[in-house]
């Protein structure tokens, strides 16, 4: 997932495989944190960050609605036409 962030906070709790978590305004596998089962991260309203998995994962977001993603590259954005295929 291409750095982006939320306007409300984002809760991850992590229930299987394996997942990384890193913060900034662009995804830099160097500088990111490796989260297996059981893991759980926090992110503020607005911080920007972004994520992938290494293995099949499956992930629990919660958090207070409405969930909104905002990219940091506004290109990164499935939903637009034109964006860049992930």
């Amino acid at each position: 997932m291409p750095a982006h962030n939320h306007p409300t906070i984002e809760n991850v709790t992590i229930l299987s495989g394996t997942f990384h978590i890193g913060m900034g305004d662009k995804l830099d596998k160097k500088h990111a944190q490796e989260l297996k089962a059981g893991g759980f991260f926090s992110m503020p309203p607005k911080m920007n960050h972004y994520a992938w998995a290494s293995s099949a994962a499956v992930i629990q977001i919660h958090g207070e609605g409405p969930f909104q993603i905002n990219y940091v590259n506004p290109a990164d954005d499935p939903s637009k036409s034109g964006s860049a295929s992930r």
